[in-house]
């Protein structure tokens, strides 16, 4: 059996850090995914060597046991792959000692069971956890001989929408490893939502299913509107003769603009509620939240010289009715 170098695979140094490792595993995961590659046997035996380095090196115990073998691995073989001899005292090692708890095969994971080289299921077995596009690896699958029949990978991709697209509903069409897909988004979708497209994440091995792709849904903000939860949240001006005497001014809503009436003696920061012009309920077809318009307060500037003797008028007509 051939020694793989792992460090060599993914073109690492031996010092480097698990951000290197995963930045260097990307580049190549990129470079030779089945998806960018179809129907490529070398890229795909690129992608699956370069995963497989992955899987190793960027778990610490993987890792140090790795290590530990790469620097004795001319030992093992030259002790005809007799663990005794490999970890004993005064043999093929050079007389140095290498003591492992119990049985060496748990040390280094029991083989046969990953789907990787027979380098790897020999002394790893098979992967697990979490690889560096949040897509999560292995354990699913049932072993046949040497190979395992392995569902693939689930996916993991942000999708960017507008609140108007989140109000709206619909299907969207957005592309992925060159693949067309499309997603059907509800009324009412929310910002870190995620939907599942089922059968479209990382091919299986040995003839197991394709996993899942997930998509987050980001819904980015709007200059007219806040949400809150299923209400939303628009911040209109009136000036001070409006909060004063009262009237109607035109605010818009996700369905189109409205005209609402303002109370005499309006204060800043006064909040009026339309009900039923907010965000549409996930979960309740035919149910919206509110629309709740905040109200600022415009202050006059630059008064005339008119306009401020009528001020000064108002003033001493409110201070003589309250002497009164």
């Amino acid at each position: 059996m051939q020694y793989k170098d792992y460090y060599e695979i993914l073109g690492v140094d031996k010092k480097a850090s698990v951000k290197e490792i995963k930045k260097a595993y990307r580049k190549l995961a990129n470079q030779y995914h089945p998806d960018k590659n179809p129907d490529n046997k070398a890229a795909e035996e690129k992608f699956k060597e370069a995963t497989e380095a992955y899987e190793v090196l960027s778990d610490s115990e993987k890792r140090k046991k790795y290590d530990t073998l790469g620097a004795n691995w001319q030992a093992y073989q030259q002790g005809g792959g007799n663990w005794s001899q490999f970890t004993g005292q005064g043999g093929p090692n050079g007389g140095r000692t290498f003591h492992f708890e119990g049985d060496p095969s748990e040390f280094f994971g029991r083989g046969g069971n990953s789907g990787f080289s027979d380098f790897f299921d020999m002394f790893f077995g098979g992967g697990g956890g979490e690889d560096p596009f949040g897509r999560f690896r292995g354990g699913r699958g049932q072993a046949s001989g040497r190979s395992t029949v392995q569902q693939g990978r689930d996916l993991q991709a942000e999708l960017h929408i507008g609140l108007m697209d989140a109000y709206q509903g619909g299907s969207r069409t957005f592309e992925l490893n060159g693949q067309k897909l499309r997603i059907q988004i509800k009324p009412g979708a929310y910002d870190g939502q995620k939907l599942r497209i089922k059968g479209k994440g990382s091919p299986g091995r040995s003839g197991g299913p394709a996993g899942d792709l997930y998509l987050i849904l980001r819904i980015s903000s709007d200059a007219r509107f806040q949400r809150e939860g299923d209400n939303l949240i628009h911040n209109t001006n009136i000036d001070l003769y409006t909060a004063v005497l009262g009237g109607r001014v035109e605010v818009p809503t996700p369905s189109g603009n409205v005209k609402i009436s303002i109370p005499q003696g309006a204060e800043p920061g006064q909040t009026l509620r339309l009900k039923g012009k907010g965000m549409p309920r996930l979960e309740h077809p035919g149910q919206h939240g509110d629309l709740l318009v905040k109200l600022n307060i415009s202050m006059p500037k630059h008064l005339t010289e008119a306009e401020k003797r009528l001020f000064e008028q108002l003033r001493e007509m409110a201070g003589k009715k309250h002497v009164g």
